[in-house]
Formats: structure tokens, sequence, C-alpha cells
């Protein structure tokens, strides 16, 4: 298997090399690899085995990625590559992120190819996804920037673990992420998921704050975990607080998967409620996912409540909404502006978008 020299790591005294691409800061001995799997030390260099891997393509909604608020009801190019930085008991893409790349049928790509293969696919946008992209930041960086210059439109779908060091050039061509944002205590990330919450919080503040990265976030809703209607107050509240009430906040149904199959599926009436606590807060655009609830699913206008884009799974109906210029879109029935992205690349909008561009009005 080829390697592709690593980013973000210095030599320590003892010899070792450490990893600063994530707060979880392996160090590796001659031969070792992270947790992740996919970064090693081969004769003193950091090197990433997860350059130019990829363990499959899919084409999908963009909304599941989840991204409601970003080219909704367009095709997204979908891929991963192997191992994780994080060790979720409950991971839902276990087959991928917690094996080496090497136990995976794994074929070489180059960025330039997955672009082609979005634009061969009438995909206006590629996703970085299944196991997390963080990982194979070097990768990442150059399909982004391959994406830009054609283009296409990227995304990261990620847990945010990611240090400050390497979170700028990892999201500068990035056009949209969504976080997952796994809890709200210490407690479940520490026992659960063998990381930490503030590094997360961190990277979500800096991604509002800081870039033009469009952000939402999803909360998979683990009974009697991260459930408790006080946890979803708290997330809420701090949402609202540190990012504004624009951020799309999903919560997401919970299934029985890898060492938490002892544990029943999210009840829907928990993600109902979870949604009325964070509308009661003041948060804007908030979503059910995983279940089939097309008011949980629709976006509303903020001022009249008047439906702006329908949802019926992946049915998409951009009923009330209005597209203006810059990606801005507006309500249909009172001008109140729609916080999200809504216009296609140039390119891409020459080739299929599964309807989207023939019911929007300007």
């Amino acid at each position: 298997m080829s390697a592709h020299p690593a980013r973000w790591w210095h030599q320590e005294p003892n010899g070792k090399l450490l990893c600063t691409l994530c707060p979880r800061f392996c160090r590796l001995g001659d031969g070792q690899a992270g947790f992740c799997y996919i970064r090693k030390n081969e004769g003193g260099k950091l090197v990433s085995l997860g350059y130019g891997r990829t363990t499959g393509f899919a084409t999908d909604p963009i909304e599941k990625k989840p991204l409601n608020h970003f080219l909704p009801g367009t095709s997204i190019m979908s891929f991963g590559t192997a191992g994780c930085n994080l060790g979720c008991k409950f991971c839902q893409n276990w087959d991928i992120s917690k094996n080496r790349l090497d136990d995976r049928a794994s074929a070489p790509v180059t960025p330039e190819q997955v672009v082609d293969l979005a634009i061969e696919h009438n995909c206006p946008s590629v996703a970085m996804t299944y196991n997390d992209p963080v990982i194979w930041a070097e990768f990442a960086i150059d399909i982004a920037r391959a994406a830009r210059a054609r283009g296409v439109r990227s995304v990261l779908v990620t847990a945010g673990y990611v240090t400050e060091e390497a979170r700028g050039e990892l999201f500068q061509n990035v056009d949209a992420t969504n976080v997952d944002l796994k809890a709200f205590t210490e407690d479940f990330y520490h026992k659960v998921t063998f990381s930490h919450l503030q590094p997360v919080l961190e990277t979500l503040v800096w991604l509002k704050r800081e870039t033009k990265v469009w952000l939402e976030i999803t909360n998979l809703m683990i009974p009697g975990l991260n459930d408790a209607e006080e946890e979803t107050r708290k997330l809420c509240e701090w949402v609202g607080a540190e990012l504004g009430d624009e951020v799309p906040l999903h919560f997401t149904a919970f299934h029985p998967d890898f060492k938490m199959r002892d544990i029943a599926p999210t009840p829907p009436s928990t993600l109902t409620r979870a949604r009325e606590i964070a509308r009661e807060i003041g948060l804007k655009y908030v979503y059910t996912g995983n279940v089939h609830d097309r008011a949980g699913g629709t976006t509303f206008c903020p001022s009249c409540a008047a439906a702006v884009i329908e949802r019926d799974w992946y049915a998409i109906d951009p009923v009330g909404l209005l597209r203006g210029t810059g990606g801005a879109g507006s309500c249909r029935a009172c001008g109140t502006p729609i916080a999200g992205v809504f216009e296609l690349p140039v390119r891409a909008s020459e080739g299929r978008r599964r309807g989207l561009g023939l019911v929007y009005s300007d």
C-alpha cells in the first residue's frame, strides 16, 4: 500500500512522533499507527495510509448527510476511507470506521478523479463522509481544492474532533459541513466515544465565527444516554448563544448497532420533544431524522410559519422558497430571508438536479 507524507506532526526527544492533527495527540514509535489506524510512523516520518484510497462511492440525496439548507434537492457524491479518530460504541458505520484500509477492498483514486465522478453523475457537490475525513485531512484538502477549481462544492461530514493547528487548512476550501455533536456532556464523550466534548465545541464556534463554511449540526439521540430533556435544553441553549439561532439542528434516531445492540431504537416522540424544546428556546431551523416525520423534515419560515421546503423522506418540494442572488433564499409568503445556500454552481446547474430548478421562482 502506498503512503503519502502527512502534515501536523513533530518528533519528540525520545524519538517518537507526535501527531497534532486531532486532540488525541497520538505518540507513535517506528512502525506504529495511531488510534485512527491510517496515520503511521514509517522510518521516522509520519505518513497517511488514507490518501488516495476509498472504500466506495455512492450517490445520495444531500439531505442524507444531513444538510437541509445547502443545495436542497440535489444529489451528492459520497465516499470515505477507513478508520476513525473516535471510538463510538454506537457507530452506525462501524464496518468502515473500525477497519484498517488493508482489511477493506480499497481502490486508488486521485482528487481529480473524485471530481470527475461527481460531474459524470451530475452531482453539484462531493461529500467526504462515512468515516471521519479529519483523519485523511491531506486527501480531503486536495479534493476540496480540486472541486472548487472546477465549480463543484465540497462537504465534510465530521465529528469536529480536530486541532486548532489543522482546522484552518482542512476547511479552507470546504463549502459546507455537518458536525455530529454526539452529546452535551463530557461524561458521554469520555465513556462512549473515547474523546472529549470541549474540542468539538471549539471547532463549532470557530466554524461559525471565523469561516464562511455553511454549518449544520446533528445530534443522534440514544435512549438513556444523551436523550434527557435537561441535556437537550442545555445543548440548544448553547447553540443559540454561541452559534446563533439560524444554524440548522438535526435530532436523529439511533438504531441498535456495533457495541450497543442491546439499546432500543429512539422513539419518535423523543425526537419530536427535542424539536419542541429547541423551537421553544428560539432556534429557527430544527429537524428530526431517521424517522418518517413530514413536519420534522420541513423547513418553515421563522416569521410567518409558512412551509418553505416540504420534505417527505427524500421527496423535496421547495414550494415556498424564492431564490435570490448569491445563493440567498427567502419565504415566498412574507419575504423573510431563509438562511442557507440555495444557488447551484454554474457547471452543476447544467446537469440533472432532481427537479429542484424547475420549481424555483426568482
